[in-house]
Protein backbone atom coordinates (compact mmCIF):
# COMPACT_ATOMS: atom_id res chain seq x y z
CA UNK A 1 0.00 0.00 0.00
CA UNK A 2 1.29 3.47 -0.85
CA UNK A 3 2.42 5.68 1.97
CA UNK A 4 0.34 8.69 2.95
CA UNK A 5 1.88 12.18 3.23
CA UNK A 6 1.87 11.94 7.03
CA UNK A 7 3.35 8.45 7.19
CA UNK A 8 5.95 9.48 4.62
CA UNK A 9 6.98 12.43 6.79
CA UNK A 10 7.20 10.10 9.80
CA UNK A 11 9.32 7.56 7.93
CA UNK A 12 11.67 10.23 6.61
CA UNK A 13 12.01 11.59 10.16
CA UNK A 14 12.90 8.10 11.46
CA UNK A 15 15.49 7.81 8.71
CA UNK A 16 16.69 11.33 9.54
CA UNK A 17 16.42 12.06 5.84
CA UNK A 18 15.48 15.29 4.09
CA UNK A 19 14.17 14.89 0.51
CA UNK A 20 16.84 16.03 -1.91
CA UNK A 21 15.54 18.24 -4.68
CA UNK A 22 18.61 17.66 -6.87
CA UNK A 23 17.84 13.92 -6.86
CA UNK A 24 14.18 14.51 -7.69
CA UNK A 25 13.01 12.98 -4.41
CA UNK A 26 9.26 13.53 -4.62
CA UNK A 27 7.79 10.34 -3.19
CA UNK A 28 4.53 8.85 -4.46
CA UNK A 29 1.80 8.90 -1.80
CA UNK A 30 -1.17 7.87 -3.97
CA UNK A 31 -1.89 4.17 -4.25
CA UNK A 32 -4.09 4.71 -7.30
CA UNK A 33 -1.12 6.06 -9.26
CA UNK A 34 1.01 3.08 -8.24
CA UNK A 35 -1.71 0.71 -9.43
CA UNK A 36 -2.14 2.72 -12.63
CA UNK A 37 1.57 2.41 -13.37
CA UNK A 38 1.42 -1.37 -13.17
CA UNK A 39 -1.80 -1.47 -15.18
CA UNK A 40 -0.39 0.65 -18.02
CA UNK A 41 2.76 -1.46 -18.12
CA UNK A 42 0.77 -4.70 -18.11
CA UNK A 43 3.02 -6.12 -15.39
CA UNK A 44 2.60 -9.87 -15.03
CA UNK A 45 4.18 -12.53 -12.87
CA UNK A 46 7.64 -13.39 -14.17
CA UNK A 47 8.19 -10.07 -15.98
CA UNK A 48 11.66 -8.55 -15.83
CA UNK A 49 11.21 -4.91 -14.76
CA UNK A 50 13.75 -2.13 -14.38
CA UNK A 51 13.06 0.65 -11.86
CA UNK A 52 15.02 3.88 -11.55
CA UNK A 53 15.24 5.66 -8.20
CA UNK A 54 12.96 3.42 -6.08
CA UNK A 55 13.17 5.83 -3.14
CA UNK A 56 11.06 4.54 -0.25
CA UNK A 57 10.04 1.43 -2.18
CA UNK A 58 6.32 2.02 -2.74
CA UNK A 59 6.38 1.17 -6.45
CA UNK A 60 9.04 -1.50 -5.91
CA UNK A 61 6.87 -3.35 -3.41
CA UNK A 62 3.90 -3.26 -5.78
CA UNK A 63 6.01 -4.66 -8.63
CA UNK A 64 7.23 -7.48 -6.42
CA UNK A 65 3.72 -8.23 -5.19
CA UNK A 66 2.64 -8.52 -8.84
CA UNK A 67 5.25 -11.25 -9.30
CA UNK A 68 7.82 -9.27 -11.28
CA UNK A 69 11.56 -9.70 -10.97
CA UNK A 70 12.90 -6.20 -10.35
CA UNK A 71 16.25 -4.60 -11.08
CA UNK A 72 16.43 -1.23 -9.32
CA UNK A 73 19.16 1.40 -8.96
CA UNK A 74 19.14 3.95 -6.12
CA UNK A 75 21.74 6.67 -5.77
CA UNK A 76 20.86 7.84 -2.26
CA UNK A 77 22.81 5.78 0.27
CA UNK A 78 20.27 6.20 3.06
CA UNK A 79 17.35 5.11 0.90
CA UNK A 80 19.36 2.24 -0.58
CA UNK A 81 20.03 0.95 2.93
CA UNK A 82 16.36 1.38 3.87
CA UNK A 83 15.22 -0.57 0.80
CA UNK A 84 17.69 -3.32 1.58
CA UNK A 85 16.23 -3.66 5.07
CA UNK A 86 12.54 -3.66 4.18
CA UNK A 87 12.56 -5.48 0.83
CA UNK A 88 15.72 -7.45 0.07
CA UNK A 89 15.56 -9.94 2.98
CA UNK A 90 12.02 -10.90 2.00
CA UNK A 91 12.30 -10.85 -1.77
CA UNK A 92 14.62 -13.04 -3.80
CA UNK A 93 13.29 -11.32 -6.95
CA UNK A 94 14.75 -7.91 -6.10
CA UNK A 95 18.18 -6.95 -7.43
CA UNK A 96 19.04 -3.67 -5.75
CA UNK A 97 22.02 -1.66 -6.94
CA UNK A 98 23.49 1.40 -5.23
CA UNK A 99 24.64 3.79 -7.91
CA UNK A 100 23.83 6.48 -10.44
CA UNK A 101 21.19 5.70 -13.06
CA UNK A 102 23.29 7.51 -15.65
CA UNK A 103 26.04 4.94 -15.06
CA UNK A 104 23.51 2.09 -14.88
CA UNK A 105 20.52 3.09 -17.08
CA UNK A 106 19.14 -0.45 -16.92
CA UNK A 107 19.95 -0.91 -13.22
CA UNK A 108 22.33 -3.80 -13.84
CA UNK A 109 19.84 -5.91 -15.80
CA UNK A 110 21.87 -8.90 -17.05
CA UNK A 111 22.29 -9.47 -20.77
CA UNK A 112 20.34 -12.73 -20.67
CA UNK A 113 17.20 -10.83 -19.54
CA UNK A 114 17.25 -8.08 -22.15
CA UNK A 115 15.27 -10.02 -24.78
CA UNK A 116 12.01 -8.99 -23.07
CA UNK A 117 11.84 -6.49 -20.24
CA UNK A 118 9.94 -3.38 -19.14
CA UNK A 119 10.83 -0.17 -17.37
CA UNK A 120 8.43 1.20 -14.76
CA UNK A 121 9.79 4.18 -12.86
CA UNK A 122 9.06 7.41 -11.05
CA UNK A 123 11.93 8.99 -12.92
CA UNK A 124 14.03 11.73 -11.29
CA UNK A 125 13.19 14.74 -13.44
CA UNK A 126 16.74 16.12 -13.58
CA UNK A 127 18.05 13.08 -15.47
CA UNK A 128 15.00 12.21 -17.56
CA UNK A 129 16.31 13.27 -20.98
CA UNK A 130 19.94 12.07 -20.75
CA UNK A 131 18.75 8.82 -19.17
CA UNK A 132 16.17 8.33 -21.93
CA UNK A 133 18.84 9.02 -24.53
CA UNK A 134 21.03 6.33 -22.97
CA UNK A 135 18.21 3.77 -22.90
CA UNK A 136 17.39 4.43 -26.56
CA UNK A 137 20.85 3.18 -27.47
CA UNK A 138 19.54 -0.32 -26.75
CA UNK A 139 18.74 -2.96 -25.81
CA UNK A 140 15.21 -1.55 -25.94
CA UNK A 141 12.53 -2.43 -23.38
CA UNK A 142 9.25 -3.64 -24.84
CA UNK A 143 7.39 -1.02 -22.81
CA UNK A 144 8.21 1.97 -20.64
CA UNK A 145 5.82 3.56 -18.15
CA UNK A 146 7.56 6.63 -16.78
CA UNK A 147 6.49 9.26 -14.29
CA UNK A 148 7.80 12.47 -15.80
CA UNK A 149 7.41 16.19 -15.52
CA UNK A 150 4.51 16.88 -17.86
CA UNK A 151 6.61 19.22 -19.99
CA UNK A 152 9.19 16.49 -20.59
CA UNK A 153 6.51 13.94 -21.45
CA UNK A 154 5.03 16.36 -24.01
CA UNK A 155 8.44 17.02 -25.50
CA UNK A 156 9.09 13.31 -26.09
CA UNK A 157 5.88 12.82 -28.09
CA UNK A 158 5.56 16.28 -29.67
CA UNK A 159 5.02 16.40 -33.42
CA UNK A 160 7.03 18.52 -35.90
CA UNK A 161 6.09 22.18 -36.16
CA UNK A 162 6.26 22.87 -32.44
CA UNK A 163 9.03 24.59 -30.53
CA UNK A 164 8.91 21.64 -28.12
CA UNK A 165 9.83 19.23 -30.91
CA UNK A 166 13.52 18.43 -30.68
CA UNK A 167 16.22 15.80 -30.96
CA UNK A 168 14.87 13.68 -28.11
CA UNK A 169 11.42 13.73 -29.75
CA UNK A 170 12.96 12.20 -32.87
CA UNK A 171 14.89 9.54 -30.97
CA UNK A 172 11.93 8.49 -28.82
CA UNK A 173 9.35 8.44 -31.61
CA UNK A 174 11.63 6.46 -33.92
CA UNK A 175 11.63 3.55 -31.49
CA UNK A 176 8.35 3.95 -29.56
CA UNK A 177 4.76 4.99 -30.03
CA UNK A 178 2.78 6.55 -27.18
CA UNK A 179 -0.08 4.60 -25.66
CA UNK A 180 -2.70 5.87 -23.22
CA UNK A 181 -1.07 7.70 -20.32
CA UNK A 182 -2.30 9.48 -17.20
CA UNK A 183 -1.97 13.02 -15.83
CA UNK A 184 -0.74 13.18 -12.23
CA UNK A 185 -1.36 16.10 -9.88
CA UNK A 186 1.30 17.51 -7.51
CA UNK A 187 -0.72 16.29 -4.50
CA UNK A 188 0.14 12.68 -5.38
CA UNK A 189 3.69 13.30 -4.13
CA UNK A 190 5.47 14.32 -0.95
CA UNK A 191 6.88 16.86 -1.04
CA UNK A 192 4.62 18.34 -3.73
CA UNK A 193 6.52 19.29 -6.91
CA UNK A 194 5.93 22.72 -8.42
CA UNK A 195 4.67 21.24 -11.69
CA UNK A 196 2.19 18.67 -12.96
CA UNK A 197 3.46 15.22 -13.80
CA UNK A 198 2.44 12.62 -16.35
CA UNK A 199 2.62 8.85 -16.62
CA UNK A 200 4.04 8.41 -20.10
CA UNK A 201 3.24 5.03 -21.61
CA UNK A 202 5.53 4.03 -24.48
CA UNK A 203 5.18 0.83 -26.52
CA UNK A 204 8.12 -0.34 -28.60
CA UNK A 205 7.42 -0.21 -32.32
CA UNK A 206 7.37 -3.54 -34.25
CA UNK A 207 10.45 -2.33 -36.15
CA UNK A 208 12.09 0.27 -33.91
CA UNK A 209 14.63 2.61 -35.50
CA UNK A 210 17.77 3.22 -33.44
CA UNK A 211 20.06 6.07 -34.48
CA UNK A 212 23.82 5.58 -34.42
CA UNK A 213 25.80 7.87 -32.11
CA UNK A 214 27.27 9.98 -34.90
CA UNK A 215 23.90 10.77 -36.48
CA UNK A 216 22.44 11.59 -33.08
CA UNK A 217 25.24 14.09 -32.52
CA UNK A 218 24.46 15.78 -35.85
CA UNK A 219 20.75 16.02 -35.03
CA UNK A 220 21.42 17.43 -31.56
CA UNK A 221 23.76 20.03 -33.06
CA UNK A 222 21.07 21.10 -35.54
CA UNK A 223 18.53 21.67 -32.78
CA UNK A 224 20.99 23.70 -30.74
CA UNK A 225 20.59 26.35 -33.46
CA UNK A 226 17.01 25.56 -34.33
CA UNK A 227 16.20 28.99 -35.79
CA UNK A 228 18.72 28.49 -38.59
CA UNK A 229 17.94 26.81 -41.90
CA UNK A 230 18.85 23.15 -42.23
CA UNK A 231 21.02 23.71 -45.31
CA UNK A 232 23.40 26.00 -43.44
CA UNK A 233 23.26 23.88 -40.29
CA UNK A 234 24.58 20.80 -42.06
CA UNK A 235 27.70 22.49 -43.40
CA UNK A 236 30.72 20.95 -41.73
CA UNK A 237 28.60 18.38 -39.89
CA UNK A 238 28.29 15.86 -42.73
CA UNK A 239 30.31 14.98 -45.84
CA UNK A 240 29.02 17.30 -48.62
CA UNK A 241 27.75 14.47 -50.81
CA UNK A 242 25.77 12.92 -47.95
CA UNK A 243 24.29 16.27 -46.95
CA UNK A 244 23.33 17.04 -50.55
CA UNK A 245 21.63 13.66 -50.97
CA UNK A 246 19.55 14.16 -47.82
CA UNK A 247 18.58 17.71 -48.80
CA UNK A 248 17.36 16.32 -52.13
CA UNK A 249 15.10 13.97 -50.19
CA UNK A 250 13.76 16.89 -48.18
CA UNK A 251 13.04 18.78 -51.41
CA UNK A 252 11.24 15.76 -52.85
CA UNK A 253 9.08 15.74 -49.71
CA UNK A 254 8.10 19.38 -50.21
CA UNK A 255 10.67 20.86 -47.85
CA UNK A 256 14.24 21.94 -48.67
CA UNK A 257 17.44 23.65 -47.50
CA UNK A 258 15.50 26.61 -46.09
CA UNK A 259 13.53 24.41 -43.68
CA UNK A 260 14.15 24.75 -39.96
CA UNK A 261 14.90 21.58 -37.96
CA UNK A 262 11.63 21.61 -36.01
CA UNK A 263 9.64 21.42 -39.27
CA UNK A 264 11.20 18.15 -40.48
CA UNK A 265 9.20 14.94 -39.82
CA UNK A 266 10.72 12.06 -37.88
CA UNK A 267 10.77 9.72 -40.89
CA UNK A 268 12.93 12.17 -42.85
CA UNK A 269 15.37 12.52 -39.96
CA UNK A 270 15.75 8.73 -40.04
CA UNK A 271 16.91 8.98 -43.66
CA UNK A 272 19.84 11.06 -42.43
CA UNK A 273 21.29 7.88 -40.92
CA UNK A 274 20.99 5.85 -44.12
Amino acid sequence: MALTPSSTRELLARLNHQPKRFLGQNFLVDGNIVRKSLELAGVRSGDAVVEIGPGLGTLTAALLEAGAEVWAVEKDRTLHAHLGEILAPRQSRLHLLEGDAMDHPLAGLPADRTAAFKIVANLPYAISTPWMDAVLGGPLPERMVLMLQQEAAQRYVMQPGSKQFGAISIFVQSAYEPDSGHKVAPGCFFPKPDVDSYLLNLARRPAPFVFDAATKAVIRACFQQRRKQIGSLLRGKLPPARAAAWLERLTAAGLGPQTRPEQIPVALWQLLAV
